[in-house]
């Protein structure tokens, strides 16, 4: 689609927004969000006429894209014939979008609970771990992300967290695997990996295992960096939950449904939580859906004892339509198969040659449609182009990145020292070169101040 400007009706929209809206982890007064007047496909637009690439997904959930018209059609069927319903009543969208889900997790995760999204999934996976185990503590990584409700954002490893935290959440942070900023010391995947589980057994130790409800961990952290577990660790973490009676969750809200080229990212590594969270991708954030996958060892702690918990929108079956209608289009299309394809022959090495190229760009990683370029000051010391959680003045190369990159026709996600790169998981191979040409320009940018 072509946007037609119309500057008029742009301005009134961010005049309402302005006057009105309450933005989120924002300083109100600060801030100057975009009007958009459209989206399509890999594509948003503004009131100016100004065209995007979406390198962002939305907040990583649009993984098939703005406005796909199976998945429109779906929810307007649904709103035709059932708007909404009681969570207690068995509902046929419900129902099949669970029986769909649960096709495609990992092991014997089979009965889903449904959410309104990924914090509040989270919530309840811990929720569920603490009554199953009868124990009070969670362990969860530094360099990590679980959301902003008052549980999910204790368990959060990044500063995020800080403004919030109540050191009485119950929650002990440790360090899990990331060589290229290692806390072990570790010069290989193989050390980094070896380090950070006997870290992680010493924690345990120390805390006491009996005290131990469950470890949660991103599959692949995304916010926090993309940092791709070392082979064997996310194993050995399994190893130690079975050793010490700890139920083991893996948080996929960002990394499921096809982000990593698999419908969730713990098939890369061949692993099979008690627990599972999910949100995003799941419908592509058309209509606020989330969950918890629980297998049947922590399903049959509830089978004859109530579990304490709901949501009254619980499995909504707007949301639900819209999930059954994006699964079935990711498998018709071959959106998971096409993530895959493209970040191994065009996104990865594309990456890898801008690194080469500039020397803002200290590590690529990623997979998928799932990618983080680290830039730094010094590719030799690793100095980070801006401080740790930098802000106003202090973060001005990464402003200066990110303006260039607007300029240039994509709309980037960045955080802290980092860009990601994560388009919809159906991105075109033209697409993403064009994306591709725009952050090669846009990096140019933060170049400037490397030394």
């Amino acid at each position: 689609m072509t946007p037609q400007p119309n500057p008029e009706v742009g301005a009134a929209v961010k005049a309402a927004d302005r006057a009105h809206v309450f933005h989120s982890w924002s300083a109100q007064e600060l801030i100057d969000p975009l009007a958009v007047a459209g989206a399509e496909g890999s594509y948003f637009w503004d009131y100016d006429g100004n065209r995007y690439l979406d390198l962002t997904s939305g907040l990583v959930f649009t993984n098939i894209g703005y406005q796909h018209p199976k998945v429109v059609a779906a929810i307007q069927e649904q709103a035709a014939r059932m708007t909404t319903f009681a969570p207690a009543f068995a509902v046929e969208a419900r129902s099949e979008a669970a029986r769909l889900i649960a096709e495609r997790t990992p092991g014997d995760l089979d009965k889903i609970f449904f959410t309104n999204g990924g914090a509040d999934a989270v919530e309840h996976a811990v929720r569920m771990a603490r009554l199953h185990t009868g124990r009070p503590k969670v362990l969860s990584a530094y360099r990590s992300y679980h959301g902003g409700t008052q549980q999910a954002v204790n368990i959060t490893g990044d500063p995020r967290r800080w403004a919030s935290d109540s050191a009485a959440a119950g929650v002990v942070h440790f360090w899990a695997p990331f060589l290229y900023r290692s806390r072990f010391y570790a010069e290989t995947e193989e050390q980094e990996c070896a380090r950070a589980l006997e870290h992680l057994e010493t924690t345990i130790a120390f805390e006491g295992p009996s005290t131990i409800a469950a470890i949660l961990l991103e599959t692949v952290p995304g916010t926090a960096g993309i940092m791709l577990p070392p082979p064997g660790y996310l194993a050995g973490v399994r190893e130690l939950c079975d050793k010490y009676g700890i139920v083991f969750i893996l948080d996929e809200v960002m990394a499921g449904f096809g982000r990593t080229g698999e419908w969730f990212a713990a098939d890369l590594y061949g692993v099979t939580p008690d627990l599972m969270t999910f949100a995003k991708g799941v419908n592509s954030g058309y209509v606020p859906l989330g969950g918890v996958a629980i297998s049947g060892a922590v399903a049959e702690t509830f089978a004859k004892r109530p579990y304490p918990g709901g949501l009254t929108y619980s499995g909504h079956p707007l949301a639900c339509a819209a999930a059954v209608a994006t699964i079935k289009v990711m498998a018709e299309e071959g959106i998971v198969r096409n993530a895959a394809r493209l970040g191994a022959e065009v996104l990865g090495p594309a990456l890898r040659e801008l690194a080469e190229r500039h020397p803002s760009v200290g590590e690529v990683r990623g997979v998928g449609m799932f990618w983080a370029l680290e830039l730094v000051k010094n590719r030799e010391t690793r100095e980070p182009l801006v401080p740790y959680n930098a802000s106003g003045a202090a973060n001005a190369p990464m402003a200066a990145f990110t303006s260039a990159a607007k300029s240039s026709g994509i709309w980037p996600f960045v955080n802290m020292n980092r860009t990601h790169v994560v388009p919809p998981c159906n991105v075109s191979e033209a697409e993403l070169k064009e994306g591709l040409a725009a952050l090669d320009t846009a990096l140019s940018a933060a170049d400037e101040h490397t030394e």
